[in-house]
């Protein structure tokens, strides 16, 4: 049994984390939920038991084994390095360690035996990346996959429940013909419209979430030669996002032998027959634990590129559950002590 601190306990993404460590029998044998001061205090219900937020102190993670961590970068650089020296392993669900060389960066589906490389903290990947190499990775095992360009459709719910209000008071003030509250969380009204940007461009023009799929991708897969080129896009959808992929491999991979691999993958999901009008949708992927794939087909020149539709919950597999499974694969390693 382990001793358990959730980070961000009551956020979008916390909420979920509490929900799974009881939903997939994580062995907790004590469990504390720290979060800002804002929310200290506030209760949450965990396996049947009422706790109440404590501060997110350094103080706090004495004594605890995982650390389960969902908050802004800033917040990260700060408390995740304090709880790694206090003892605990983080699993840390913001942007802050991703890129470091001596941290991990794992989807388990694709990388499990880099949890083994940590020194204390854990990296969990952007979400849009994470629903895309689950994809990727088991037809890059067979035609090795030289070139990957995406399109994402990212749900409002990315960008936490701010973001979720958002789209909610201005798809209201529309209906009703009232005057829409100015935007806060996006650069633009999403009600009703699309977003060309998710976070703050860079100077060559894509945007810091874009480069994120660039080099995240680069670090899960273990390959730095894959070509990367996305266009990240807000769409006013409330949970999941989607996402557009052309894929091209070394060698011709038809569609048939590609809903075969997928057929066999983890964490995989085929839907994939038009005739009869499935495929995957967020409306009809939120709160599942798989990534869906479908829409698959070849190029129409080109035979050794492939096009599909991937969906994926982005709180669910896209962080909370990723999180876990992260977890999961640490007690593998040491289900006695971490």
């Amino acid at each position: 049994m382990k001793s358990v601190a959730v980070v961000g306990a009551s956020g979008a993404v916390g909420e979920i984390l509490v929900e799974l460590l009881v939903e997939r029998k994580f062995p907790v044998g004590s469990i504390k939920f720290l979060a800002s001061p804002r929310s200290v205090g506030k209760p949450i219900v965990f396996a049947g038991e009422t706790h109440a937020i404590e501060p997110l102190t350094a103080e706090a993670f004495e004594g605890v084994d995982i650390v389960l961590s969902s908050t802004p970068g800033g917040i990260s650089k700060v408390f995740s390095p304090i709880a790694a020296r206090a003892g605990a392993v983080v699993v840390d669900n913001s942007s802050a360690f991703r890129m470091d060389p001596d941290v991990p960066l794992v989807v388990p589906e694709v990388n499990p035996q880099a949890v083994a490389n940590h020194r204390g903290i854990i990296a969990n990947p952007n979400c849009s990346t994470i629903q895309m190499v689950v994809a990727l990775k088991p037809i890059h095992d067979v035609a090795r996959i030289t070139r990957v360009v995406v399109s994402t459709y990212q749900s409002v719910s990315g960008a936490g429940q701010k973001g979720m209000h958002e789209l909610w008071t201005q798809s209201q003030a529309q209906i009703n013909g009232v005057d829409a509250p100015a935007p806060a969380k996006f650069a633009h009204p999403i009600a009703f419209n699309c977003i060309p940007q998710i976070d703050d461009f860079l100077p060559d023009g894509y945007t810091k979430e874009e480069m994120k799929m660039v080099h995240e991708t680069r670090k899960i897969m273990g390959d730095d030669s894959i070509d990367v080129c996305p266009t990240c896009v807000r769409v006013p959808v409330l949970h999941s996002h989607s996402e557009s992929i052309l894929i091209e491999t070394e060698r011709p991979i038809t569609p048939e032998e590609a809903r075969e691999i997928w057929s066999k993958a983890p964490g995989l999901t085929v839907l994939d027959d038009p005739g009869q009008l499935v495929y995957p949708l967020p409306a009809s992927t939120r709160g599942r634990d798989d990534v869906f794939v479908g829409r698959i087909r070849q190029d129409l020149r080109r035979p050794n590129a492939l096009l599909f539709w991937c969906v994926g919950d982005n709180l669910r597999k896209g962080a909370a559950l990723n999180a876990i499974q992260i977890a999961e694969e640490l007690l593998k390693l040491d289900p006695v002590g971490i």
